[in-house]
């Protein structure tokens, strides 16, 4: 399944779709899940950000194969033609594909927004971040931006962002929300104050049934640190949970992303996912999520299943066992990265890989239309010579 932050880990052999006990994901499910819906609702604890509604253009643009990105600079004619009105040709004759003209009110919007948030930002649209495509960027491995043409390479790089822009939908419950269709969504671009993240202190939490189920690391790497610091985590995360997101958030089930900075008594809410197959269980996996058993007790419900207790001298002392156990039931798992855990760390291939183009492609693209037409005829050349000679010519390059 497509992710909407960070690539799904795979399903376990008996965990496919059908046989998950997933409840069918509405579409408004996934429009309350959109950054412009919730933000507004947590503004006081979310990150600093602009966010920016989106034209018919803009997303056009977005869809276009290819990168063509606008001058960096604005281009005007020579100063000595100001007053020439002959018609010979000149500049003006071949006029530079400047995609932005299509968008310009956009375009300007971008540039004061990174300009108001300090001269550096990171993008995202209704869902998705390109983290996808941080190889590309002008600085690597990094969603960092001070310009709206560093932007516009992400947005265009991203299998992610492709997949908030014609997917969104996909895999919701049959004969759900009909009324809701694909041109209800309001696109919107996200540009979200930079600051250097510190890795060790991003959580995601599941919560199901309005409770928290589990809590742990977004990044797989250990952390020693962390280990004699699960109960501050545990609690910092739960109360701000039961205190902002509990009896505000519409949909009883989904997923969210916090950033926890030392000392680790603030929560700064990153993000807010789908309960979905589409998003990341990271250290978990769906199964043990779907199949947590709740406290019927605290659930609201009759208690059929009561816990078994051994005898007491008083009912006192059993409603007191009995409180403590559903307390015990009810500490949801912070689950780490161990040392040298082999289900965490995946040496294969590097993160994102399958999302990457070939360098050729995107510089290519990059020098416009022109461009890529002359990527395309050596292309075609290649093609026409044999594989034997386009594999000979790629031994060639590794060997460089």
């Amino acid at each position: 399944m497509p992710a909407l932050e960070v690539p799904g880990a795979p399903l376990q052999p008996t965990e496919t779709l059908t046989s998950l006990p997933f409840k069918p994901v509405t579409k408004s499910h996934i429009l309350h899940c959109s950054y412009d819906y919730w933000h507004s609702r947590y503004r006081s604890s979310a990150l600093k950000s602009k966010i920016i509604p989106l034209s018919n253009a803009f997303l056009s643009y977005l869809r276009e194969d290819g990168i063509v990105l606008p001058p960096s600079t604005n281009i005007f004619p020579p100063p000595e033609t100001y007053n020439d009105t002959s018609t010979s040709t000149g500049w003006d004759d071949d006029p530079y594909d400047d995609p932005s003209l299509a968008f310009s009110e956009i375009h300007q919007a971008i540039q004061d927004a990174i300009k108001d948030l300090g001269g550096l930002v990171a993008p995202k649209l209704n869902w998705s971040a390109p983290k996808d495509a941080t190889w590309i960027a002008m600085k690597k491995n990094s969603m960092e931006c001070s310009s709206a043409n560093d932007l516009y390479l992400l947005l265009k790089s991203s299998d992610f962002v492709t997949h908030d822009l014609e997917h969104a939908f996909d895999d919701t419950g049959p004969n759900t929300d009909q009324e809701i269709t694909k041109e209800d969504i309001k696109y919107v671009l996200v540009l979200r104050k930079w600051f250097k993240v510190n890795p060790s202190c991003e959580f995601r939490c599941f919560v199901r049934e309005r409770r928290v189920v589990g809590i742990c690391q977004r990044d797989l790497n250990h952390f020693e640190f962390l280990f004699p610091l699960v109960e501050k985590i545990r609690y910092t995360i739960t109360d701000y949970f039961e205190s902002t997101l509990k009896d505000t958030f519409p949909e009883p089930d989904f997923v969210f992303d916090i950033y926890l900075p030392n000392p680790y008594e603030k929560v700064r809410l990153m993000d807010i996912n789908p309960w979905a197959p589409r998003t990341d269980p990271l250290l978990f996996s769906w199964l043990e999520l779907l199949t947590i058993q709740l406290p019927t007790v605290l659930l609201g419900l009759p208690d059929s299943n009561p816990v078994e207790l051994p005898p007491t001298s008083s009912d006192e002392d059993i409603s007191d066992d009995r409180e403590q156990a559903d307390e015990e039931i009810w500490r949801p798992e912070v689950r780490l990265v161990k040392k040298d855990d082999p289900e965490a760390y995946s040496f294969n291939t590097p993160m994102y890989s399958a999302h990457k183009l070939p360098r050729d492609v995107v510089d290519a693209g990059m020098e416009g239309e022109t461009g890529m037409r002359d990527f395309a005829e050596r292309w075609k050349e290649m093609v026409a010579r044999g594989d034997g000679v386009m594999q000979q010519d790629s031994e060639s390059d590794s060997d460089n």
